[in-house]
């Protein structure tokens, strides 16, 4: 295995478009996906003023802003905006199916954050990139990993596609159970509690205390933790300012984007919990299952509704007083309980899944690291 800089074994292509057949593929940054390998979606755009011309199997590596990591390679041929460096093997240095694993691996990603330039929006050079250094085995054992990795890369895409045909398939079931239900009901008339969280300043939180959940705390029918960019504020504010306290159970509906109105039950995190103003705190009657509402906020219907409720042209919400008017299917509570059962085995299996992906990814980044380390 020998040490090799980028810049012997691939190079930079900087060929203008020239007409294609058929409308061809125009790839922007934003459809490069940090950590995705294969690129997945374009545009075709006939109006772009993009020129620059990549070919199917080249590396797709976005310069600015390297430490978003967007690297693909190209299934197709199109054009590129000029933030996309545009990377082709020497294919007698290295397999065109390896280079996209040198370029898309976390010690080149770093190297190309060290070499950038400019402040607001750092860009990095062909000329430094092609500095960076690493191993390289023989063109045999090049094969061999280059097959080994890509079947982690179809591991990876074929565990999400059952996640995501396991989101679909709770999402047909709850339609089937009760898309014809009649009995529907307010959001607000179906609540003990139906209020906005608490206006806390930044002067006012502080690194210890009574845990504020923000928007950013809530996903799309889950809670993301983020516990290391936690806020909190003392027992002493949350008297001062009468703040409203909520409860593992509670749902915390936001009424930002993005998608306005999602919604996640709030978990056990082990203290006391606030939630910032643009967050409605959701406490149920009787007569609801926190756990069928947030399935039923995935749901068309629950889209439509919110839709038609939202304001605003720049900065786009929805008031709590539209938010409440939204009305909800009430099924029996049996119906209710055997749907939440089917769903809490559908999450077991996308957390055994996920575990699975987890392993998968931890393996992969071991073997490039060390093989093109």
């Amino acid at each position: 295995m020998n040490k090799v800089l980028l810049g012997d074994v691939a190079e930079e292509v900087r060929d203008n478009y020239k007409e294609m057949d058929g409308n061809p593929a125009v790839v922007g940054l934003e459809h490069l996906i940090p950590g995705e390998i294969r690129l997945k979606e374009w545009s075709e755009d006939t109006n772009t003023t993009f020129t620059k011309a990549f070919h199917k199997g080249q590396v797709l590596f976005g310069r600015r802003r390297a430490y978003l990591k967007k690297a693909a390679v190209a299934p197709v041929d199109g054009i590129c905006s000029g933030d996309i460096t545009v990377i082709s093997a020497k294919q007698d240095k290295i397999l065109p199916e390896l280079l996209p694993f040198v370029i898309q691996n976390d010690d080149f990603f770093d190297f190309a954050v060290g070499k950038s330039a400019g402040s607001l929006s750092p860009r990095v050079k062909w000329s430094r990139l092609k500095e960076y250094e690493f191993n390289l085995p023989g063109l045999s054992q090049q094969r061999k990993l280059a097959k080994l990795l890509w079947s982690f890369v179809d591991a990876k895409e074929a565990y999400e596609d059952l996640i995501r045909q396991t989101d679909e398939l709770v999402k047909s079931q709850f339609i089937e159970m009760f898309g014809d239900t009649d009995n529907r009901a307010s959001l607000e008339s179906l609540c003990t509690v139906f209020a906005d969280g608490d206006w806390i300043e930044s002067k006012d939180q502080s690194d210890e205390g009574i845990r504020l959940i923000q928007t950013g705390n809530i996903g799309n029918a889950e809670y993301i933790d983020k516990e290391e960019r936690a806020r909190f504020i003392s027992d002493e504010t949350f008297d001062r300012l009468s703040c409203t306290e909520v409860f593992p159970g509670d749902v915390l509906i936001s009424r930002l984007p993005d998608p306005i109105a999602r919604c996640c039950i709030v978990p056990d995190i082990g203290r006391r919990a606030i939630t910032a103003v643009d967050c409605t705190i959701v406490r149920f009657k009787t007569e609801i299952l926190p756990d069928y509402f947030e399935e039923y906020t995935l749901t068309p219907d629950y889209a439509l509704q919110i839709k038609d409720f939202v304001t605003g042209s720049t900065r786009q919400r929805i008031s709590r007083k539209n938010l409440g008017a939204v009305t909800v299917p009430v099924p029996d509570l049996e119906r209710q309980k055997v749907f939440v059962e089917i769903a809490h085995q559908s999450d077991k299996s996308k957390f055994e899944l996920n575990e699975a992906i987890k392993d998968l990814d931890a393996m992969y980044k071991r073997i490039i690291k060390d093989n093109l380390g």
